[in-house]
């Protein structure tokens, strides 16, 4: 296709609106990776921004794919474009627009959404308006709708599971440093078996390495040994002692008092700001409304348990392990939701032809690197304090929990072929670990954004992209 101005300016438009969805890739789903450390204190939030950009661009633009499909996900045939190509083009840049968008509009109210559903939604729209509903491949529709459901409620069971077991053996234990001694090389031996299998088949498979679970399980035994003797020599200086005497500490009255007063005034002074202050003072006011549910039951402290502490300390590094596998996994894996449709534009404005696959240049897999960078360094905040501390309170154990259910699940999924989505699937663990401590655990008000925000996803996507579709064939068509 000859490169005319109005070629340039489709080309220049659809690598901004490219740069803009990984920005607000990074500003909203690469922070659920983090989220949790944060919330249990594990990492800083500068921290784990500075660890989530190392391991997202690693991931992004030396493992992300090469080859992406013409349309994400086979949601529309690419045969139906075949007449005209510069539809698709259209499409694809409207749906990154819209996708990107709606994220932004998530991001800033702290709503972890999925990116994949953002895009697939986006094309949904304009794919129905060109291609009309027929067009449309429903079963493949209906499987992310069933990922709504499957996702948190599988990972959430699982974290709910491995949180209670962990409690029940090692913190309700009367010796809990032996209890650690005794069990962390074999917490350690699953953690690096499932984050080996669910890295080769979530974080490295555009490697195409085509390891079947029957070849990749031994591969992750051996690593898991491996890492469980070493855990095993550093644990031993720990030395253990009994956990002394609990007690129930009870805050003075004038904080029991004075806190719902305090809550009553900044309710008001929430109602009343606008912009940016009213979103900030919503979140103290959520924190508040937390802390003062706990001062209400009162805190269990274990007096003069330094050792007891450091039990804690062994589940901060498993966490933050965690952590870096999903933030690379992610980078591999999902920076597809912003290059691919970019590398299918450029490969129509190259060619003229609309193939199924089209190549990705690595100037793309960079870009998409840098802006999903970029958009955790800025607005990652947002998502990572709704995850780590406004569903439920977390501490490095259940941190651990909740992104060790999720590594899991995304292992039983690539075997079953489950369809699941990353961020519900972590968001689920995060419920699963609040539930294990009772439903009073859970800021029900918040969970019921997410979900709803869930289901927005979608329609969101298809709207503003059957809007920008028609606004780009009325300026260039």
């Amino acid at each position: 296709m000859e490169f005319t101005t109005t070629i340039w300016a489709i080309w220049a438009i659809s690598v901004a609106c490219g740069f803009y969805m990984a920005w607000s890739i990074g500003a909203n789903d690469v922070a659920n990776a983090m989220g949790t450390s944060v919330g249990s204190g594990a990492l800083t939030i500068k921290r784990a921004v500075i660890l989530a950009a190392v391991l997202e661009f690693t991931g992004a633009f030396f493992v992300g794919t090469h080859v992406s499909e013409t349309i994400r996900k086979g949601i529309v045939s690419p045969e139906i474009f075949q007449n005209a190509p510069l539809d698709l083009v259209y499409g694809m840049a409207g749906a990154l627009l819209a996708a990107a968008i709606w994220l932004q509009v998530a991001s800033y109210f702290g709503w972890p959404v999925s990116t994949t559903h953002s895009i697939v939604g986006s094309v949904l729209g304009f794919g129905a308006v060109v291609g009309g509903m027929d067009a449309i491949a429903w079963h493949k529709v209906g499987t992310i709708v069933a990922s709504w459901v499957i996702s948190p409620l599988l990972s959430g069971t699982i974290a709910f599971l491995i949180f209670s077991t962990l409690r029940r053996t090692i913190y309700y234990n009367d010796d809990p440093i032996g209890a650690a001694k005794r069990l962390t090389p074999i917490i350690v031996f699953f953690v690096f078996f499932v984050l080996t299998l669910a890295m080769v088949f979530k974080g490295l498979k555009n490697l195409h390495l085509n390891l079947t679970f029957g070849r990749a399980t031994p591969i992750a035994a051996a690593v898991g040994l491996i890492a469980s003797v070493i855990s095993a020599f550093l644990i031993r200086r720990i030395q253990p002692a009994p956990v002394r005497e609990r007690v129930l500490v009870k805050q003075p009255l004038t904080v029991r008092r004075g806190l719902p007063r305090v809550i009553g005034q900044l309710d008001r002074l929430v109602r009343q700001a606008k912009g940016e202050v009213q979103a900030q003072l919503s979140m103290v006011l959520t924190d508040l409304k937390l802390i003062s549910k706990e001062v209400e039951k009162g805190e269990m402290v274990e007096q003069g348990s330094t050792e007891y502490k450091t039990v804690q300390r062994v589940f901060v590094y498993l966490q933050i392990l965690s952590a870096g596998f999903v933030a690379f996994a992610h980078g591999a894996n999902d920076v597809a939701n912003a290059v691919g449709p970019l590398a299918a534009i450029i490969s129509i404005l190259n060619t003229g032809l609309v193939t199924m696959k089209a190549p990705v240049p690595l100037w793309v897999l960079g870009l998409g690197g840098v802006g999903i960078v970029i958009g955790l360094a800025t607005w990652g905040w947002r998502v990572m304090l709704t995850i780590g501390k406004k569903i439920t309170e977390l501490t490095p154990t259940r941190g651990f929990s909740a992104e060790f259910a999720a590594a899991v699940t995304i292992v039983l999924a690539s075997k079953f072929g489950i369809p699941i989505s990353t961020t519900h699937t972590l968001v689920g663990a995060v419920l699963g670990v609040g539930l294990a401590r009772g439903i009073g655990a859970l800021n029900l008000r918040v969970v019921t954004e997410i979900i709803i925000s869930w289901f927005v996803t979608l329609p969101a996507g298809a709207l503003g992209a059957i809007i920008f579709y028609y606004v780009l064939k009325a300026v260039f068509g």
